[in-house]
């Protein structure tokens, strides 16, 4: 064997090792001798998002679960979904970030899907033997939601939203952006479980993933610094979203970041 195959063949060893590594933190011991029916796909997969992607940058095994919670919540893969919440709970995620990451899709993909992916969540809760429900992380009463909506709102989008409706016919001009500053950000940025800078950092996930929200994305990838994230963690977790939405969609992403200072 020349030593150009020498290297090559270490390098294989080394990712191989590498994502059964990661998978085995992830979900435990894989049977390498167990039937597969798509053998040649699945070492593909297992070699790039568990020896590749898991491995670029610094985000650790717990923020890249919930991202891909997250992502996996969005696209409505509830078999993939109950896996990963089960790795999640594997690598120290806590059941309520769970829970807080899926709540907050809620204004990106309608209650009706984001209740599919509670009920996903739910069933590995359940087998984990998690008492159902979970602690309570609201509290905010109707008469502040807007007031304390608003106060997490402002310092990071302003009035950019409020002022591009205002030339919708009444009661639409005022509805619209009430509700989003209520709901969005009363309702759930004012919840506990996850902190400000987890909740920007998944909600920009999200947004790559619906995809053709690029109007949005660079005000979101702004206010993901602002709040404290590193662009390189961005980034990072931009990446870890590849396998799982597909190149176009986290390039969109990653570009939008890219273009802020």
């Amino acid at each position: 064997m020349s030593a150009l195959s020498d290297e090559n063949h270490n390098q294989d060893l080394t990712r191989r090792a590498r994502a059964e590594a990661t998978y085995e933190r992830l979900f435990g011991r894989r049977d390498p001798g167990a039937p597969e029916e798509d053998p040649e796909l699945m070492e593909i997969l297992r070699g790039f998002i568990f020896g590749d992607v898991f491995h670029v940058g610094t985000l650790d095994d717990q923020a890249r679960e919930l991202i891909t919670v997250t992502v996996l919540a969005c696209m409505q893969t509830l078999p993939q979904l109950g896996a990963h919440t089960r790795a999640a709970l594997n690598v120290g995620v806590t059941p309520v970030q769970i829970r807080e990451a899926i709540y907050q899709l809620a204004p990106f993909i309608g209650f009706p899907r984001t209740l599919n992916a509670v009920g996903a969540v739910n069933k590995v809760f359940r087998d984990y033997g998690i008492t159902l429900p979970l602690p309570d992380q609201g509290g905010v009463r109707d008469a502040e939601r807007y007031e304390r909506g608003l106060a997490g709102q402002a310092p990071l989008y302003g009035e950019e939203i409020k002022d591009n409706l205002a030339d919708l016919p009444e009661p639409f001009n005022e509805a619209l952006p009430r509700f989003l500053t209520e709901f969005c950000f009363g309702d759930f940025y004012t919840r506990g479980g996850l902190t400000l800078a987890q909740r920007e950092l998944l909600a920009l996930c999200a947004l790559a993933t619906i995809g053709d929200t690029s109007a949005q994305l660079g005000p979101h990838a702004r206010a993901c610094m602002q709040v404290g994230n590193s662009k390189e963690e961005v980034v990072a977790a931009l990446i870890h979203c590849f396998p799982y939405i597909g190149f176009p969609r986290a390039v969109a992403a990653i570009r939008a970041v890219k273009a802020l200072p």
